[in-house]
């Protein structure tokens, strides 16, 4: 990994890319644009010739170790040293305004101005110069060479109190604008100090030692007083508390904890003494791994970044023909001297710097995702940020989306007398207690402990288990599974139903030959789930709930909570079948799911959004959006977000190419001047980023109004 200073913004990352493009060997780059870093994936011995590359690109990468071992610290160089330099290159422009002003136009004193004016160009373009000249050796028009050009043709025509007045206000813009920059980059990384350095770890005499959090092994026992911060993740294994989760959640709300529940680093513990038992060390701490997602967020362009890119790389070029053109042309047409067309095309590069326009992306995207990010809302790119205003439809889980998905065991029949009710209770309480599925559990905690040995044990997908118990082939399953093997009757589909009219999700133990017990089990709504249903259709958004469960107990569970339709008895295929129709008959959809089975819809909707806290690893990572504590109110705020985004994007875009077309018809046609140029571009440029900024105030919690 290297660390490049220079490297601001999505021009430079794409110049980086163009110098290596040709270079055998390397298969990848990882670009951190926040932390300015560049991973080369390549050989050791292709390393050199990219660095080499990179170089003469104008960059100057140096080794992270290197950065380290120097005291390099991430972001700019020190504040308080480059506002010295802009603020001593201002004064020096300032002299050499003063001097051309008020002194004679002496051989002498021309060239006390014209000294003055040089030095405060090169303390405040040096770095400009450095990569405006090393992108017009290799014949690359960016933003640094168009600013070399304009600056020293400005100065060779005499215009020299003007050219050094416009490289020192250029470089306070840029100062300014990077700060500003680097505080959307980096809004998602001031959670890292959250998390404290330290944690009290128990020792094995019992005794307790503070010891760095880097250091501390996965099972180990940390103590975590009232009012500290989590050090890191884990489970709690001693004491009850409320604890504060906001800064990885978003719940404004602490959430009491008892032994069993898990914790996150730098949560607030509020009320009691916790003993946790760490299960992440630092560097793979859920918050440690939601920065390093918004990190890889950053990275990843937006399609409107990716136009906007294309539309410069052709632009900058186009703008520079049209200065040339004008320098070259305006003296026989419109009767201007040479001195003065050189000076208008001069001014026109200066206002044609396409800063404000690549600028006016990367900003805003990287706003809106820090901003989701402190709502406990993890998008995996800028294109799912800017895509979310397209949905038109949105599909959702029942089980741990919808509802609670900590169902309870309500009602049980046993059936069958060929075996005595204790086995049979005893054997479906070892077959659930063997799988991970919500209903399963229930059942499990719902009857006493088994103590048959289970073997063959084996998950049916979207149907249950089977396994052998005591020698008996049993399996435990949904009406699908019992269909499917024969053993359904006209008196068991009554069960069933009175069962399932209520909406409960009904489970069934069987042999080979007939039905052995019946086990209703009760899931409760969210009282979030109604409000985000509501704030949906606010939006205009369709909603349909996608089920494994029955259709009765589907349609009672939409009824409640206001979904427009529900589909019940559904396989991972038929999920992945009904997101297909739905896309064709919506238009844009998006599935929302925690369980494995839900991963293959979530991977071919349009956005796919998994909920963090009950989500299985396979769901998160099939999804593009992640729903920290699994609140589905947050889905409608990923859209009103998205929207924002939406409307800043096309406003940067407007204000950057208004702004410049009114200064370029200016200078072609009427007397704009240099120091129109630079409030022109850098204007432009700072706008756009505190409109970007904007985003950074966070998205709307309260609910949507609805329209009309």
């Amino acid at each position: 990994m290297f660390r490049i200073e220079a490297m601001d913004c999505a021009a430079e990352e794409s110049e980086i890319r163009r110098a290596l493009e040709s270079i055998a060997g390397v298969r990848g780059l990882g670009f951190q644009l926040g932390a300015r870093t560049l991973t080369i994936d390549a050989p050791d011995a292709v390393i050199p010739q990219a660095l080499a590359a990179i170089r003469k690109a104008g960059f100057d990468p140096q080794p992270v170790a290197t950065a380290a071992a120097t005291g390099e610290a991430p972001g700019r160089a020190s504040t308080t040293d480059e506002l010295g330099r802009m603020g001593l290159a201002l004064g020096l422009a300032v002299c050499a305004e003063a001097v051309a002003f008020f002194s004679p136009d002496t051989l002498a004193f021309k060239g006390i101005g014209m000294a003055l004016a040089a030095a405060a160009i090169w303390l405040a373009g040096f770095s400009t110069y450095r990569k405006g000249f090393a992108a017009l050796l290799q014949g690359r028009l960016n933003i640094n060479a168009l600013m070399t050009v304009a600056v020293t043709g400005a100065f060779l025509i005499g215009q020299w109190p003007e050219a050094a007045m416009v490289m020192a206000l250029y470089a306070i813009a840029e100062l300014i604008e990077g700060r500003a920059v680097d505080r959307a980059r980096n809004a998602i990384k001031s959670l890292l100090d959250l998390t404290p350095e330290t944690a009290e770890v128990r020792q094995p005499d019992g005794s307790w030692k503070s010891v760095a959090a880097a250091q501390v092994p996965v099972n180990a026992i940390v103590r975590v007083r009232p009012g500290e911060r989590m050090p890191l993740d884990g489970t709690v294994a001693v004491g009850t508390s409320a604890v504060n989760q906001a800064p990885v959640t978003g719940e404004s709300i602490p959430v009491d904890k008892v032994p069993g529940d898990p914790v996150f680093a730098g949560t607030i513990n509020e009320t009691g003494t916790l003993e946790v038992m760490v299960t992440a060390e630092a560097s793979n701490t859920t918050l440690a791994r939601i920065i390093h997602s918004v990190e890889q967020a950053q990275g990843s362009r937006a399609p409107t970044q990716q136009f906007v890119d294309r539309f410069a790389a052709i632009y900058t070029p186009a703008v520079f023909i049209m200065a040339v053109l004008v320098a070259t042309l305006t003296p026989v047409f419109m009767d201007l001297t040479w001195v003065d067309a050189v000076y208008k095309a001069l001014v026109l590069l200066v206002i044609a710097c396409p800063c404000a326009l690549v600028i006016a992306t990367p900003v805003t995207v990287v706003s809106g995702l820090a901003s989701a990010a402190r709502r406990g809302i993890l998008i995996k790119g800028g294109v799912y940020l800017e895509d979310a205003h397209k949905l038109k439809a949105i599909a959702l889980d029942k089980t741990g989306t919808i509802t609670e998905g900590k169902p309870k065991l309500v009602a049980q029949h046993v059936l069958a007398r060929t075996y005595p009710e204790t086995q049979i209770l005893g054997w479906a309480a070892d077959l659930a207690g063997h799988s991970d599925h919500p209903v399963s559990k229930a059942i499990a905690q719902g009857l006493s402990a088994g103590q048959g040995i289970v073997a063959g044990f084996t998950a049916l997908a979207g149907r249950g288990v089977e396994a052998q118990l005591e020698g008996q082939p049993l399996i435990l399953g949904n009406h699908r599974l019992i269909e499917e093997r024969g053993l359904c009757s006209p008196a068991i589909e009554a069960l069933l139903q009175a069962q399932e009219s209520q909406g409960r999700t009904v489970t069934l133990l069987a042999s080979q030959s007939e039905v052995l017990a019946i086990f209703a089990v009760a899931d409760t709504i969210k009282d979030s789930s109604r409000e985000a249903i509501a704030q949906l259709h606010a939006l205009g958004i369709a909603s349909v709930m996608l089920t494994g469960d029955n259709q009765a107990t589907a349609e009672t569970i939409a009824k409640q909570a206001g979904i427009d339709q529900a589909h019940g008895n559904l396989l991972p295929e038929d999920k992945l079948s009904a997101i297909e129709q739905m896309q064709a008959q919506y238009g844009a959809t998006a599935m929302t799911g925690d369980g494995i089975n839900d991963a293959p819809a979530l991977a071919r909707a349009d956005i796919g959004l998994a909920m963090g806290a009950a989500g299985t690893d396979t769901a998160m990572e099939a999804a593009d959006i992640v729903i920290m504590n699994d609140d589905l109110r947050r889905i409608p705020e990923v859209i009103q977000l998205s929207r924002r985004t939406r409307g800043i994007l096309l406003q940067n875009i407007v204000l950057a190419l208004g702004i410049k077309t009114v200064f370029l018809v200016l200078a072609v046609f009427g007397n704009a001047s240099m120091w129109m140029a630079v409030f022109a571009d850098m204007g432009a440029s700072l706008l756009v980023v505190g409109n970007g900024l904007r985003l950074l105030r966070g998205t709307r919690a309260h609910a949507v109004r609805a329209v009309g």
